[in-house]
């Protein structure tokens, strides 16, 4: 229970993986839902799993590895911001999917936000890790198995219930406010890590 509470605190708040799961739950076809919710998933398991055995204790011991990433997570994030700002000033983001690029295009951008993100290592590999090797022996399993069922809770549960909100995305300007809170937190992001926090 430990473990999913922390889990879920961990990966509830608004930052550039959820806001962008979001954006492909509404607007994306089931298949790419099921693939980008995968992808979370997966990526958060296998990094809690990690942080279990100790590599968050490694990268902990070798900071370049996190400075190097936080400079291209920053700048990754910096370019999907301009470019959600600029769907934002724009206005033409429909519910329709864009054909042959609806399941390839925002599938490589979540991995990329996935993947390029100093803070998804930051919580899971050295903070969830750190917590769950504070347990005994065999509870520090059953803490990183608690914050995996948290993560796939929260990723199943915000990839398919956007679908509820596609009512209110039938209108261009919801599609605006929602394009311009997720510009807004990936340059918030990107700043955070570009100043090191």
């Amino acid at each position: 229970m430990l473990g999913f509470g922390t889990g879920l605190g961990l990966i509830v708040a608004i930052g550039a993986q959820n806001a962008y799961l979001l954006r492909i739950g509404l607007a994306s076809p089931p298949r790419t839902v099921v693939a980008a919710v995968l992808i979370c998933v997966t990526a958060d398991a296998a990094l809690i799993i990690a942080g279990i055995a100790g590599v968050g204790a490694l990268v902990g011991s070798a900071p370049l590895i996190l400075v190097v990433a936080r400079y291209a997570g920053a700048a990754f994030l910096i370019v999907y911001g301009a470019l959600a700002a600029r769907r934002a000033l724009r206005g033409s983001e429909s519910l329709q999917p864009d054909g042959s690029k609806a399941l390839v295009r925002p599938l490589l951008a979540l991995l990329a936000m996935t993947w390029l993100n100093p803070h998804v290592y930051l919580d899971t590999l050295v903070l969830l890790g750190t917590i769950a090797n504070q347990q005994p022996d065999a509870a520090r399993w059953w803490f990183g198995a608690g914050a995996v069922i948290g993560s796939v809770f929260w990723f199943t549960s915000l990839g398919f219930a956007a679908r509820l909100l596609r009512p209110l995305f039938a209108r261009s300007v919801t599609w605006r406010i929602l394009d311009a809170v997720i510009a807004l937190v990936l340059f918030v992001i990107a700043g955070s890590l570009l100043v090191g926090m």
